[in-house]
């Protein structure tokens, strides 16, 4: 067998969150697990219990809570998770509302800007009255062409604070591939930027956005991000205001989360389309929320100030993977261009 190529120390596996996971379960219990193996099998026979101790350990913020946390049935789809809660997805990840750092992004020329928990809240509570006077509600769907930005993570999040599904692909998708996706879902708010960086050159958005736009006629409100221009020329796009332009009446105030369902539809994601149409696919936000924070926390061990990197665009499941660690207030590193730039 190979040798392993790095194994921690006792002193750090007897700080992991794991180890912390371990301890508040036997203490609930009165259990005496000491390893993973055991921890293994008994959340494989005790399943509804393992999971509200998740939802417990890892902070979730239940509007309601559920009686049980998993009710088995005969088949896998009929097996029910936190029947009868109520949650909010983006109230989870925006819990941490102090000046520590909740954004840090670089992109490839060495612009670097921060974002603390703070800033964020203020620019989502006016992000999310501009939504609201928009007219979206709980289940319109809100759509991104975005690079991996800071201002991507933040409308993702005043959409999901109203109830909104969240769907996104990355800006280097063209016409048709935004269309196979986003024609199916009619996103009534897109946010897109005027362009992105990579490989040491600068790729016009606007182009590609006027003409599918020309196709998604559900699209009542284009919202576009300067990123590559600080005065995009928006004549030729429809309905399209900036980013500034479309919060400036909105001072940040209290953000008022709509109350949902535990599996209310969250993101709308897409199967890559290699053997047909790509095939949308919903992600509850209850379930996304405390699966995510299972691995975070307990798989790797985020803890409240680390910092997090993932190289992804916003049209992988990894990027949702990511902005999830605001709800373990950590600070998420996001990187917008070529890896090997």
């Amino acid at each position: 067998m190979n040798e392993l190529i790095w194994t921690p120390t006792p002193e750090r596996v007897a700080d992991s969150n794991m180890i912390a996971y371990i301890n508040y379960v036997n203490q609930r219990h009165g259990l005496k697990l000491s390893r993973y193996d055991q921890l293994y099998e008994w959340s494989l026979n005790c399943t509804s219990d393992f999971w509200q101790d998740v939802a417990d350990f890892t902070g979730v913020i239940f509007r309601k809570p559920a009686e049980t946390a998993f009710t088995s049935a005969d088949t896998m789809q009929d097996s029910r998770f936190f029947s009868g809660s109520t949650i909010n997805f983006a109230e989870n990840l925006l819990k941490r509302q102090d000046d520590h750092l909740a954004f840090i992004y670089r992109n490839e020329s060495g612009f670097r800007s921060e974002w603390s928990y703070r800033c964020v809240y203020e620019e989502v509570s006016r992000l999310t009255q501009a939504l609201r006077a928009q007219g979206v509600v709980a289940g319109d769907r809100v759509a991104g062409f975005m690079p991996n930005l800071p201002q991507t993570v933040m409308a993702m999040l005043a959409a999901t604070s109203i109830g909104a599904t969240w769907s996104s692909c990355s800006p280097d998708f063209g016409v048709k591939g935004v269309l196979d996706r986003f024609g199916q879902i009619a996103p009534k708010v897109l946010f897109i930027a005027d362009g992105y960086y990579y490989n040491g050159k600068t790729v016009d958005c606007l182009n590609r956005a006027k003409e599918f736009l020309d196709t998604l006629a559900s699209v009542e409100r284009v919202v576009v991000v300067p990123h590559v221009s600080d005065d995009p020329d928006l004549s030729e796009l429809r309905d399209a205001m900036t980013w500034a332009d479309f919060i400036a009446d909105y001072p940040a105030e209290k953000i008022e989360f709509t109350e949902l369902p535990f599996d209310h539809p969250l993101y709308i994601m897409y199967s890559s389309g290699t053997t047909g149409p790509p095939k949308s696919i919903v992600h509850g936000a209850g379930g996304t929320l405390i699966q995510h924070l299972k691995e975070l926390m307990l798989h790797t061990d985020l803890k409240l100030d680390d910092r997090i990197f993932y190289f992804t665009t916003c049209g992988w499941m990894m990027w949702n993977w990511l902005v999830s660690s605001l709800a373990t207030g950590a600070t998420l590193v996001l990187y917008d261009g070529s890896p090997t730039y």
